[in-house]
């Protein structure tokens, strides 16, 4: 193995303690502390687990934190009632409803629905096209965890060619958004992308985020590139029958032994996603204040 580890879980304690430290200065100097409403229909139990994790970060950077646990068959007036009481909450700066929601509940309905300024998921299409077109506005998660971690890695991404694997709209295209933002010069390229390989290796910058375990292997990557593993699959343990383990999109050992640095899976991309949606509940507080944005913490 030749690449250096990017360490995702270590870099979001960083980021974590820059939250804290903003939401401390908050307090101090402007009184207020941000707060963080979560919004949880239904008992997917997944989804139960991510809850009380934001639940627990939120507190434990110092914001307010307020969860609401819906019935799995509430109606959907009775959510977008909730979404509007939080809207107009002042003590509330992010909202966030738990996806995926029962099948009744339109998500699309329900995401726009959402105040943008406190869309801290960043997926109102008031957002998207905020983004789209190099304005300021709430940024996905994810993306925005990937870029930090770039950012950190290289200093200046600029002039260097990204491809993108993966064309979603919650990470394949907010990362070719942020990443133009930067000055790379970007490909988004997905399962069907002929001569995908040849594409892969012309990148200095790979993100894999097309959902398909190990499907990246070590000979698509070009020698020293960065590649940043957005995949969380769970396949069959190859030794211990009825046990299954986490991979990513990227084959992590043949890829290790190429590029110049990689993120795991777990303990990559994962742990960046919780912080930097409390980087984004700070951003949203300061900017609903007119106060000056967190250093190193937006996009």
């Amino acid at each position: 193995m030749n690449a250096k580890i990017i360490d995702g879980k270590a870099f979001a304690a960083t980021v974590r303690d820059r939250v804290a430290g903003t939401v401390e200065r908050l307090k101090a100097e402007a009184g207020i502390t941000p707060g963080l409403a979560v919004v949880l229909v239904g008992e997917d139990p997944a989804s139960e687990v991510y809850v009380r994790s934001k639940g627990k970060a939120t507190l434990e950077a110092g914001m307010n934190s307020y969860e609401h646990k819906l019935d799995a068959h509430t109606p959907e007036p009775e959510l977008l009632a909730l979404i509007a009481r939080l809207n107009a909450d002042p003590a509330v700066h992010g909202i966030l409803v738990q996806l995926p929601l029962p099948p009744h509940l339109d998500p699309d309905v329900v995401i726009n629905a959402i105040d943008p300024a406190k869309d801290v998921d960043g997926f109102h299409i008031s957002n998207v096209g905020l983004l789209g077109t190099g304005q300021t506005s709430m940024v996905p998660c994810t993306p925005l965890g990937c870029l930090l971690m770039l950012r950190e890695h290289h200093g200046s991404l600029s002039g260097l060619n990204a491809v993108i694997v993966g064309r979603s709209n919650i990470v394949g295209k907010p990362m070719a958004q942020l990443l133009l933002g930067d000055s790379c010069t970007v490909t988004i390229a997905h399962s069907r992308t002929r001569n995908l390989a040849e594409i892969c290796r012309n990148a200095d910058i790979l993100v894999a985020a097309v959902g398909r375990p190990e499907m990246i292997p070590g000979d698509w990557v070009k020698p020293g590139a960065t590649v940043i593993d957005v995949g969380i699959n769970r396949i069959p343990h190859p030794r211990d029958e009825g046990k299954t383990r986490l991979v990513g999109d990227v084959d992590f050992d043949s890829a290790a032994a190429v590029a110049g640095a990689v993120t795991p899976v777990p303990g990559g991309v994962g742990p960046m996603t919780i912080a930097c949606l409390l980087a984004n509940t700070v951003t949203a507080c300061s900017r609903a204040h007119g106060l000056p944005e967190p250093q190193g913490l937006t996009s």
